[in-house]
């Protein structure tokens, strides 16, 4: 396509997305299926016909996703959740991909190789649509970290389950053994990889370190999202794990020890910006590379993996979330419903099978097959998910809730602009006049907000609202104290200050404490 036509193609691109972003908001449906719905109306628009390029997507917008999620990522959110989240990202990926296979292989007549591969593709979830729907009704906050967990991690499984499939198809064989050691390697390898170049730029001895331009900040970040990703491909093992691990670094140390808050500030909305941005072109142009004929053609095929997929995930989030209560506070009812209906798919699924080798015998069919199972993933789940998380009441507001968050917002906003000054005055930025003048000012938002909270704290609990998600019990406060309190017992264990037998018996007092505790 010559630079001309590509500008045009942009704009147009540009305006609809705008367009699509006033509408859906009118309209109150979901942003991404709206976008698929205009690239399916807007394919006459354009001056060439254009689509979804594997390579793209895989090399240039994957990594700003991936990155964009990881350091998003509160890791001891994560931490507080990591039980469901692995149940759902490991074997539920390894199971949903397994049903799905076995429909398609029974069902289409397929062979192993393609069945599998789609198996794997389409057990892959896209949860942009449910977070955004997740910012517009109230949820509960462990709630929405299991779906941005399970969507971090099922990505990182999907990657590598499909290239060891791929490796299976150029091998020709395939053994148990040898699998789980190519499976560990690839993961492991990963991990290093992403924490090496993490700790590299992110230490204190790192570049994040030596700059204090918000500009070359993120620059750096860029360069380290679209890097990490390159030397994990060249170096064998998977770019996106090391993409994960390397954001998570930056988004924890980096952010957190080394940037101030104004570049803190500028540094994520830039890549919210770049995430946006790149959300709204995939699916634009999903709804563009789609021919509706070829669907209509195919359709009883596709209907059939949209009803493998909801099979898998039936079991995979009904029948592995009811083995939490073993281990763990168990995953309410309406959570799973929350889940199960969230199983959308999106721009990876369409990657992975775009990427899909030219010499597989059935590369087109499975092409057709997981277009047309996103399209109606996207379409059908997508428009009706907002109605059924506002049914499901999941995080009703009480007046107390109220009252609690936006004092907390006052405490946290006024702490946070006392410790720029603080910076400002080390920096030599303001005289120390100055500084005493604007710190008294907030010192008297944090005094009020604390006043009124320490009054909440105090009440009795039958003088406040006994709603469901109450935050007069401070649950999620208590449970960072417990999760802290871990951490210090263990950390003697490995030190050897306490002995094994009375730090274990703590230990097991603090989770059954933590098991009592009631869903944030």
């Amino acid at each position: 396509m010559e630079v001309a036509q590509l500008v045009t193609v942009l704009i147009i691109l540009l305006l609809v997305a705008t367009g699509v972003a006033l509408l859906s908001r009118w309209l109150r449906m979901p942003y991404v299926a709206g976008l698929v719905l205009a690239g399916l109306a807007i394919t006459q628009l354009l001056p060439q016909r254009i689509g979804l390029d594997a390579s793209l997507v895989l090399n240039l917008f994957l990594p700003i996703l991936l990155f964009e999620a990881a350091i998003n990522t509160d890791i001891s959110r994560l931490r507080n959740t990591v039980k469901p989240i692995a149940l759902l990202a490991g074997p539920g990926v390894v199971i949903a991909a397994g049903i799905i296979a076995l429909v398609l292989k029974f069902g289409l007549g397929l062979t192993w190789i393609p069945a599998l591969l789609v198996g794997v593709i389409l057990a892959n979830t896209d949860t942009v649509s449910v977070i955004a729907v997740f910012k517009e009704v109230p949820v509960p906050s462990r709630l929405s970290t299991i779906v941005e967990g399970e969507t971090l991690f099922n990505d990182i499984l999907t990657l590598v389950l499909f290239n060891l499939v791929l490796n299976v198809n150029t091998t020709g064989s395939f053994s148990v053994l040898g699998g789980l050691q190519q499976l560990f390697v690839a993961i492991a390898g990963s991990i290093l990889v992403g924490l090496g170049l993490g700790y590299l730029s992110t230490g204190s001895t790192g570049l994040l370190a030596r700059l204090d331009d918000p500009l070359s900040s993120i620059l750096l970040t860029v360069a380290v999202a679209l890097g990490t990703f390159q030397i994990g491909q060249v170096l064998g093992v998977s770019g996106g794990v090391a993409v994960v691990v390397a954001g998570l670094i930056f988004g924890t140390i980096g952010l957190a020890s080394h940037v101030s808050a104004s570049n803190k500030l500028t540094l994520l909305s830039f890549w919210e910006c770049a995430s946006f941005a790149v959300n709204s072109f995939i699916f634009l142009l999903i709804g563009i590379e789609i021919d509706l004929i070829t669907l209509w053609q195919t359709l009883p095929a596709v209907l059939l993996a949209v009803f493998a997929c909801q099979v898998a995930r039936i079991i995979s989030v009904y029948g592995l979330l009811a083995l939490v209560r073993w281990f763990d506070r168990p995953v309410p009812w309406r959570w799973q419903h929350v889940l199960f209906f969230g199983n959308i798919k999106g721009s990876l699924s369409m990657a992975l099978a775009l990427s899909l080798p030219s010499a597989l015998a059935e590369r087109s069919q499975l092409i057709t097959l997981v277009f047309g199972t996103v399209l109606l993933s996207l379409i059908g789940q997508g428009l009706s998910l907002p109605w059924l998380v506002k049914s499901l009441h999941l995080s009703p507001l009480s007046t107390s809730r109220q009252q609690t968050e936006q004092l907390q917002a006052q405490l946290m906003t006024a702490k946070a602009a006392q410790d720029e000054l603080d910076n400002l005055l080390r920096s030599g930025v303001l005289p120390k006049a100055v500084y005493e003048e604007m710190r008294s000012a907030y010192q008297v938002r944090v005094a009020g907000a604390e006043k009124a909270l320490r009054e909440i704290y105090n009440r009795r609990p039958n003088e406040l609202d006994a709603t469901v998600g109450n935050l007069t019990k401070f649950d999620a406060i208590r449970r960072r104290l417990l999760l802290a309190e871990k951490g210090a017992l263990n950390d003697a264990i490995r030190k050897q200050i306490l002995s094994e037998e009375i730090a274990r018996s703590r230990l097991q007092k603090l989770d059954e404490q933590l098991l009592s505790l009631e869903d944030d």
